[in-house]
C-alpha cells in the first residue's frame, strides 16, 4: 500500500459513526462516492444510505471485498464476531487494511478473527467527528506498517484529530473520549439549568453555555497553559468565581468526575471478553 493512498474504501456498519466517517472523508475528497461502498444489517437502512449519501450500501458485501483496499469496521461489538467470520469466508485479501472503531474488541481478537496475516489497526473514535471535531487514538497491529498508520491518521484527521498511541491506554481513551461528549452534554445542561434559574430563557442559556466552552477548549489547545492556570486568571479574590468554584468542590465535582472516567474505563475493558 502506498502512503497515505485509498482506492477503495468499505464501511461494515454505517451507523452514526460510519456515516459521519464517510461525510468526513467525502467533504474533505479524501474519497468519492465512486470509491467508497457501505454495509449495513437490513435492507431498509442500505435504501437510506444510498439516498442520503450517494454510495453503494450492501446486506451481504462479499463481491466488493476483492478490490477493497482499506476495510473500516464501525459496528457494535456484539456484533463483531459474526462480521470477522464472514469476511474469512469471504476470502478477504491479506492485503486488506482492516481498520477497527470497534470498543473494547482488542487487536488480538480482531487478528484472530480474521485467521490471517491482514494489516489491522485499531482506532477510538467519537461522535463529534460529525462536525470535524472528532478526537481518535489509534495503535498498529501485528502487520501494520508505517504506510498503513499513514492511512488511518489521513481518515481520522479528515474528522478531527488524530494520535497514536499504545493498546493498553486503549480502555481508558475509551472512558475519557468515546464516552466524553456524554458527559460534557450533562455539564452543559446542568450550567444551562443553572442560568435558567437565575433568569435567563433557555435558549440563550444553552448558547451560552456551549460557546463557553468551546472557547475554554480552544483557549486550553492554543496557549498551551495548563487548566488550573487559566482557571486562576477568571477567579479574582473574593469574586463571584471562587464562590462557585468552592460550591462545586463542596459537590465532589472533581472526584465525580474522574470517577466517572474510571468507571467507563472498567466497563470499556468487559466488552470485548466473552460472555459467561
Amino acid at each position: 500500500m502506498s502512503k497515505a493512498q485509498i482506492h477503495k474504501l468499505g464501511v461494515i456498519g454505517a451507523g452514526v459513526m460510519g456515516q459521519a466517517l464517510i461525510r468526513g472523508l467525502m467533504h474533505k475528497q479524501v474519497i468519492t462516492i465512486n470509491s467508497v461502498w457501505a454495509a449495513a444489517k437490513t435492507e431498509g437502512s442500505c435504501e437510506q444510505i444510498r439516498m442520503e449519501l450517494g454510495i453503494p450500501c450492501h446486506t451481504n458485501y462479499s463481491k466488493e471485498l476483492a478490490d477493497t483496499d482499506v476495510l473500516l469496521l464501525c459496528v457494535k461489538p456484539n456484533g463483531l464476531r459474526n462480521v470477522l467470520e464472514k469476511l474469512k469466508s469471504y476470502g478477504l485479501s491479506p492485503n486488506t487494511l482492516v481498520i477497527s472503531i470497534v470498543a473494547g474488541a482488542t487487536i488480538e481478537q480482531i487478528e484472530a478473527g480474521l485467521g490471517g496475516k491482514n494489516p489491522v489497526i485499531r482506532a477510538m473514535t467519537n461522535t463529534p467527528c460529525l462536525v470535524g471535531q472528532g478526537m481518535t487514538a489509534v495503535c498498529l497491529g501485528t502487520h501494520a506498517t508505517p504506510a498503513h498508520l499513514s492511512v488511518a491518521q489521513k481518515i481520522f484527521e479528515s474528522v478531527g484529530v488524530c494520535m497514536e498511541l499504545d493498546e493498553v491506554h486503549f480502555d481508558a481513551v475509551t472512558g475519557l473520549s468515546g464516552s466524553g461528549p456524554a458527559y460534557m452534554y450533562l455539564i452543559m445542561e446542568a450550567l444551562a439549568d443553572g442560568g435558567v434559574r437565575v433568569g435567563l430563557p433557555r435558549e440563550a442559556a444553552l448558547k451560552i453555555v456551549a460557546q463557553t466552552l468551546l472557547g475554554s477548549a480552544i483557549m486550553v489547545q492554543q496557549s498551551g497553559r495548563h487548566p488550573a492556570s487559566l482557571r486562576d486568571d477568571v477567579t479574582t479574590p473574593a469574586g463571584c468565581t471562587i464562590g462557585a468554584l468552592l460550591t462545586m468542590e463542596d459537590g465532589k465535582i472533581r472526584s465525580v468526575l474522574a470517577r466517572a472516567v474510571e468507571e467507563a474505563t472498567r466497563i470499556a475493558g468487559e466488552l470485548g471478553k466473552p460472555k459467561a
